[in-house]
């Protein structure tokens, strides 16, 4: 028996590609259940608590405490906490904007440059989200649309078939790293409590005027001397626009 009284059972595979039963619904969790509780609410609670403290911290009786009921409660419709990262892991990919794949006069190009835009966000607004990416699998109906639209985008880039899916890992997994460390540097600076242009000034004082460091220095004061904030968004333009190439050059490739 779990610590909560449930049966426990080896976890599965995903809640995607399980049909879970309608359960009983007892007497004592009708009476103590609040009006309007259902996945969709505590998918959101459990997305807000992942904010604001991490996975880390997560738990379900912390879960059920933000939403006022009893942990029971929440597992009336949910099995695990497993099914809750995968339905919130989802549930943040809804909040990215996809291009209009019926507009016959758009710019491929314009459409990545938007699909890795607002991946990149979701990875900085929701620092949680790197973790669970390869951990639980990412196949609810709004991560497939994400997807859909990515492949969508990349079939008008003219790319032969087999190379569709290598071309959307370079773009997708570079995304992916650089968002990720992003979120990382803003996580740390926060719980230092420093901004992180600060954290930076401090970098450099550190390094500055030393020979060993003189390329490197040379390198960044040539990429500009804006805030970390510009100086990232111009790494990133420069990098996707690099892949932009190498998926234009592909093309003719025989």
């Amino acid at each position: 028996m779990a610590p909560d009284g449930r049966t426990s059972r080896p976890p599965r595979t995903s809640v995607w590609l399980a049909e879970r039963p309608a359960p009983k619904r007892t007497r004592a969790v009708a009476q103590e259940q609040p009006g309007g509780l259902d996945r969709e609410r505590i998918t959101a609670a459990t997305v807000r608590l992942l904010d604001a403290n991490g996975m880390a911290k997560f738990s379900m009786r912390r879960l059920a405490a933000e939403l006022g009921v009893t942990a029971m409660s929440v597992y009336w419709y949910v099995d695990s906490k497993d099914d809750l990262m995968e339905l919130a892991l989802d549930s943040v990919e809804g909040e990215l904007t996809l291009p209009d794949l019926d507009d016959e006069d758009a710019d491929w190009r314009e459409q990545l440059r938007q699909l890795t835009s607002e991946y990149r966000r979701m990875l900085v607004s929701h620092p949680w989200v790197s973790q669970m990416i390869g951990q639980y699998l990412n196949v609810g109906p709004k991560a497939m649309a994400f997807t859909n639209a990515a492949q969508g985008v990349m079939r008008r880039a003219g790319l032969p078939a087999d190379r569709l899916t290598g071309a959307l890992a370079a773009v997708f997994q570079f995304v992916y790293g650089f968002g990720t460390i992003e979120a990382n540097w803003n996580g740390r600076c926060a719980a230092a409590g420093i901004s992180t242009d600060a954290y930076y000034r401090q970098i450099y004082a550190k390094v500055e005027g030393r020979p060993e460091y003189a390329d490197s220095l040379a390198l960044r004061e040539a990429g500009g001397s804006g805030s970390v904030e510009e100086m990232r968004q111009q790494d990133f333009e420069v990098a996707l626009d690099l892949l932009i190439a190498g998926i234009e050059a592909m093309r003719s490739r025989p």
